[in-house]
Parts: C-alpha cells; sequence; structure tokens
C-alpha cells in the first residue's frame, strides 16, 4: 500500500531572508553607507519590515508592483528589500526619464505603488496623471519616515517562494521601448552565489560599493554579495561623477571592491596623485556595462597593481553577469571578456543556431539559472529571445584556443560595407588608441554604393586640441585593412550616452545620417 507524500511549495532563501538572518546574527554590523551616514543590520531589517507593513496597509499586495523612482540612497535600497520581504515585485525606475517615458513604465508594469525622491516629485506628479493603476505614493524626506513610524515592526507572515518574480528590470531601450526583464529571486540570488564563488570572495571581502545607479543591475545585483556575505554595501551618490570624491570614500570607507563602468574608471584614472592614496584595502576593481578600449585597461591595472582586475560582462535580462575576465588574465588576454561563471553555459552559434567553428564569429547564447523567467507582458519577444531552448545575447563574439570569448559587435550594430562585415568593436578600439581621441563610436550610414558605410564618431580627449579626420583617416590606415577603414569622420564634443554608459548609436545615425568631413575611399 502506497503512502501519498504531499508536495510542498518550497520557499529557498529570498534577499529579504539574508536581511534577517544577519539582523539575527550580527544586528550591529554596518550593512549600508551613503555619505558618511550608515544602517546596521539590526535597524535595516526593521526599517524594511515597517516599510513593507505600510506598504500592505495601503493595498499592496504579494505580486503587485511597486515602482521605486528615486536617486541613490539607503530609502532606495529599503524600497527594494521591502518590495521583495511584501513578496510584491519591484520595478526600479530610471531617475532620469522625462514624465512620458516614466508613465510608459508605470503603465508597461501595472505599478500600483510609488516611491519616490522628493527631488523627482514632480516628475512623478506628472507621471501618474497617465497611469492610473498608481493609487498609492510614498515620498522620500515627506511621509515616507512618517509611515515607517506608523507601521508596526513585528515580522510579516508572508510566504514568498524563490521562482516568483522579484524585480522587473527595464531594459535600456537604445533601439525603442524598453522591455520588463522578469527576475525571480532564484535569478538574483543564484546570481550573487556564483559570482561569490567564482571570485573567490571570503571575510576580508567587506566593503563593496557598486558605482552604478540603484536603477541599473549592476547597482542592482552590485548590493547583493555584501547582502549575502553580512558585509557593507557603500551606496555611491547620484549626480554628476566626482572622481576626486570617489577616491577619498574609497580611503574613507576602507573599500575592498568597487565597480565603475569605463567612463567613470577614465575620470578616476585622470585624477593625480593615486600612488599617493591608502588603498591597502582594495582587493578588487571591476568594470563592465559598456565597452572599454585597451588603453584604458592597461591604465587600470597600471594604476592599482595589488588589486585584481576584473571585466564584467553580460546583461540585465542575465542578473546580469555571465563571464568574468580575472587577475592575470587581465593582460594575458587583454581585449577578452573571459570566460562564463558558476552556473552559466554558452554555445556560439550562427543564425541557424548550428554551433560556428572555435575562432569564426558567432553569437553566444546561454542556458543558467540566472537567466531571466521572461519579458513582461510580451509572449512574442520572450519567444524569439528563447528560441532553440537558448537565450539569445545579441551579442557576437569569438572564442580562442584556450575557452576565452572576445566581444566582436552587436548583432544589431555590425555592418556590412559592400558584403564585407565590419564589426564595430575592432575599429572602435583602434580609434581610441589614438593619443587625441577621448571616446570614439562607429556606425553605418546609408551608401549608394555599397549600401552601407562605416562612419566613426569621435569625441576628442583635449577640447582645445582634437583630432583631424586626417590625421585620424592616416591612423587607421596603418592599423586596419582597408575595407575597415570608416570612410568619414565626424569630430564631436561628446557622445550621447544613456545613464548605464552605452552610447545612444541610434541617436547617432539619427544625427549622422546624411555623412561628415572626410570621405575615406576603399580599394
Amino acid at each position: 500500500m502506497s503512502v501519498e507524500i504531499p508536495v510542498l511549495q518550497g520557499r529557498g532563501m529570498t534577499m529579504g531572508d539574508q536581511l534577517a538572518r544577519h539582523a539575527r546574527k550580527a544586528p550591529d554590523a554596518t550593512a549600508l553607507r551613503f555619505e558618511g551616514t550608515g544602517r546596521s543590520y539590526g535597524e535595516l531589517d526593521e526599517r524594511v519590515t515597517r516599510l513593507a507593513r505600510a506598504l500592505q496597509q495601503r493595498g499592496v499586495g504579494t505580486g503587485d508592483r511597486i515602482a521605486v523612482l528615486a536617486l541613490n540612497g539607503m530609502e532606495t535600497w529599503e524600497a527594494y528589500l521591502a518590495g521583495v520581504r511584501l513578496g510584491a515585485i519591484v520595478v526600479p525606475v530610471n531617475f532620469r526619464l522625462v514624465a512620458d517615458e516614466v508613465a510608459y513604465v508605470l503603465t508597461d508594469s501595472g505599478a500600483v505603488a510609488l516611491v519616490v525622491d522628493t527631488a523627482l516629485a514632480e516628475v512623478a506628479a506628472k507621471a501618474r496623471e497617465l497611469a492610473p493603476s498608481v493609487t498609492t505614493t510614498l515620498t522620500i524626506g515627506q511621509d515616507y519616515e512618517e509611515a515607517l513610524a506608523a507601521a508596526g515592526a513585528e515580522p510579516l507572515d508572508v510566504t514568498v517562494d524563490e521562482d516568483e518574480p522579484a524585480f522587473l528590470m527595464y531594459t535600456s531601450g537604445t533601439t525603442g521601448r524598453p522591455k520588463g526583464a522578469v527576475l525571480t529571486h532564484r535569478n538574483l540570488l543564484m546570481h550573487a552565489f556564483s559570482q561569490i564563488t567564482t571570485l573567490g570572495m571570503d571575510p576580508d571581502d567587506r566593503v563593496g560599493v557598486p558605482g552604478a545607479p540603484l536603477f541599473h543591475i549592476a547597482g542592482l545585483a552590485g548590493g547583493m554579495p555584501p547582502l549575502l556575505l553580512g558585509g557593507t554595501h557603500v551606496i555611491i551618490r547620484s549626480g554628476a561623477f566626482d572622481p576626486v570624491e570617489t577616491l577619498d570614500m574609497m580611503e574613507r570607507e576602507q573599500v575592498s571592491s568597487i565597480f565603475l563602468v569605463p567612463a567613470m574608471w577614465a575620470a578616476v584614472l585622470a585624477v593625480p596623485g593615486i600612488a599617493e592614496r591608502d588603498l591597502s584595502h582594495l582587493r578588487r576593481v571591476s568594470w563592465g556595462a559598456a565597452p572599454a578600449s585597451t588603453t584604458l585597461l592597461r591604465s587600470l591595472i597600471d594604476a592599482f597593481p595589488h588589486a585584481e582586475v576584473v571585466t564584467a560582462f553580460g546583461q540585465t535580462e542575465c542578473s546580469p553577469v555571465t563571464c568574468l575576465l580575472r587577475g592575470e588574465d587581465s593582460l594575458r588576454k587583454i581585449g577578452s571578456v573571459g570566460t562564463p561563471i558558476l552556473n552559466v553555459e554558452v554555445r556560439v552559434v550562427d543564425d541557424a543556431m548550428d554551433d560556428v567553428p572555435q575562432g569564426e564569429v558567432g553569437e553566444i547564447v546561454y542556458r543558467s539559472p540566472m537567466v531571466m523567467k521572461e519579458y513582461w507582458n510580451k509572449p512574442e519577444a520572450t519567444a524569439e529571445a528563447f528560441a532553440g531552448g537558448w537565450f539569445h545575447s545579441g551579442d557576437l563574439v569569438r572564442q580562442d584556443e584556450d575557452g576565452y570569448f572576445y566581444v566582436v559587435d552587436r548583432k544589431k550594430d555590425m555592418i556590412i560595407s559592400g558584403g564585407e562585415n565590419i564589426y564595430c568593436a575592432e575599429v572602435e578600439d583602434v580609434l581610441a588608441a589614438h593619443p587625441k581621441v577621448g571616446e570614439v563610436a562607429l556606425i553605418g550610414v546609408p551608401d549608394t554604393r555599397y549600401g552601407e558605410a562605416p562612419l566613426a564618431v569621435v569625441a576628442p580627449r583635449d577640447a582645445d586640441d582634437p583630432p583631424t579626420p586626417e590625421e585620424l583617416a592616416a591612423w587607421c590606415r596603418e592599423k586596419l585593412a582597408r575595407y575597415k577603414n570608416p570612410r568619414e569622420y565626424s569630430v564631436v564634443a561628446a557622445l550621447p550616452r544613456n545613464p548605464s554608459g552605452k552610447v545612444l548609436k541610434t541617436a547617432l545615425r539619427q544625427e549622422h545620417s546624411a555623412g561628415s568631413l572626410v570621405a575615406e575611399p576603399v580599394v
């Protein structure tokens, strides 16, 4: 006679559970630091519970979407943790969006609640006029603290399963309306565990700085390892990036690990006297979210000889890191994005989903417990992204004989000129090494003879001494096959970037659709 055993829904460990664990174990340990102030694990845990109860009292429940439109700060992280503790889905909103763009995110996600900064209250009010789903708002700096004080601190009796959605992360939308990537509790926790294991983090990795906006996946996921390890998450302020202030913070907070995008690192490396700074606690410096030239990477390695330089590669839909390049490999394999981290399986395929030979260019596709569940309310886009049972990254790469990956281009950015494939990243890397070039982007523009022609848009390193198109053309002729040479050059003050640090090539194509300046013939 068989006995039927009931199947129980597993709970796992969510971000809210991890916070409570450390609050019980080490309540006085520092969880957050921001501009000289902080929160202990005990304080943070109580405030998160109070905020979750305040939202619950206002009708927010399991599965509801809570949008957070806020500058970087401890309250932003509290709102994230309160949302997941409540079993709701948190929707971080880019604080640089205008009201119509915010309204799109609120409406598309069906957000019922909004936590907003006082500085963004006006934008939020305009957006709410177009987003009737939002029924309650808490404003940081106004009624936020009152709501916490009025709510109880007793633990919530809410069971949150780890396979349920935790965050709805809207992609950068460089080519159209952003899509909401649904990341589960398990996605984010597995990512943190995999990253910690791959990097070999230990108790000395106490103070981490994910130097990105908290609405960005790098800011969100970057706060997870300190949370899991019981360490300190130092939040970098929003607004104009100050490299001197960043170095001051690294000294003051005794930072052990810091992530910045390439444009930030370029600014930091330009600060005089880095060698005289007390950065003895620094164990790891990392970069990602946008391409970096080999010139910048060599400068980074030279500036921090006692720290491990780590290249992080991935995308929002993967929670986000899929590959890392570490330590000695930063020099040995300079220009590579490394190898897959723990729990990430990859293939390099052609359009028919057949594996390409090693060394040839193809799209990198993923299978991993860190890959998103779906695109929010977009079944067709989800099906396209997972065609063939693997997640399609849209990144074109090649793999060397040692298994290291090199990004060649975004699939949508590759230029086909006269039947030849031109990979933007290769040409951009060559131009970035020119002593007068600060940053560069290669785009394809219409061409009557070749169908499409490469145009290089260059911002000078020194505004008073910009490179001439003739100098750039001569530089490329020496270092690139002629068919890869840009046929035109445009020198501009700065490249347009989104808040993630990615160059807005769509905007550049619109602006430079008729070409510019010096034409370089192809022979």
